[in-house]
């Protein structure tokens, strides 16, 4: 059985080729796959992208025109994946992919159909950085678990795991990072085998390259409330 690993990137030139080497260098014990979905980057990434397509087999890059945002990078990524089990992982260095493969086994040993990371369940090194980022996530998943039932500790977390079936079920529709409540409402009600297991976390700085911001989280918080309650 085949695993995919997804990455969508917008202007990570200089991290992405890391990661991937990171990725690389995990023993999955499978074949993998690795779908690179460039999102309109202006900074090289394209450019390291199909350097890394042309010496890696496994890797194959696909390409936006224009921004567009990470839930429609994701979109495109798994419409691409061709693995029984789908996973995503950041092009930014913010998590360890050698934790991939505990996440990901409990769907191939038929455990899970989804797997959650989870950077709030105590494991190894998380870099200390903003309060509130943490409140604000916090908050988000404790209104997301009100509505789904579920009794997530990250909601707004990277690391994500799926079964092939379970996205082909589903019609994601957010663009940005409202996808992060989109899909966590519409497996809610799926009744889906749901586990979670506890991450590192090496956050960056926006000084490093952090995009994410406040307007996001307001569009989170719409999510929450329009998949829930709407949709």
């Amino acid at each position: 059985m085949k695993l995919s690993i997804v990455i969508p990137v917008f202007n990570e030139a200089k991290t992405l080729e890391k990661v991937v080497k990171k990725v690389l260098a995990v023993d999955f014990g499978r074949e993998i796959e690795i779908v690179v979905v460039d999102d309109g980057s202006s900074d090289g990434t394209q450019e390291v992208i199909r350097r890394l397509a042309e010496k890696h087999l496994q890797l194959k890059g696909v390409f936006h025109p224009v921004n567009q945002g990470k839930g429609a990078a994701l979109q495109t990524g798994f419409k691409n994946a061709s693995g029984e089990v789908v996973i995503v992982q950041d092009a930014d260095l913010e998590y360890d992919p050698q934790e991939i493969p505990r996440m990901v086994n409990l769907i191939f040993d038929d455990i899970a159909d989804v797997v959650y990371g989870s950077r709030f369940i105590p494991s190894g090194p998380h870099r200390v950085l903003y309060f509130w980022h943490s409140v604000g996530n916090r908050f988000l998943t404790l209104l997301s678990n009100i509505f789904t039932g579920l009794n997530l500790t990250d909601m707004e977390v990277c690391y994500k795991a799926f079964r092939r079936e379970v996205l082909e079920q589903i019609e994601l529709k957010e663009k940005r990072f409202g996808f992060e409540p989109e899909i966590t409402a519409k497996i809610s009600h799926k009744g889906l085998r749901i586990y979670e297991t506890p991450i590192s976390y090496y956050g960056r700085t926006y000084e490093e390259g952090k995009k994410i911001g406040w307007k996001d989280g307001a569009r989170a918080l719409w999510c929450i409330l329009k998949y829930n309650i709407w949709g």
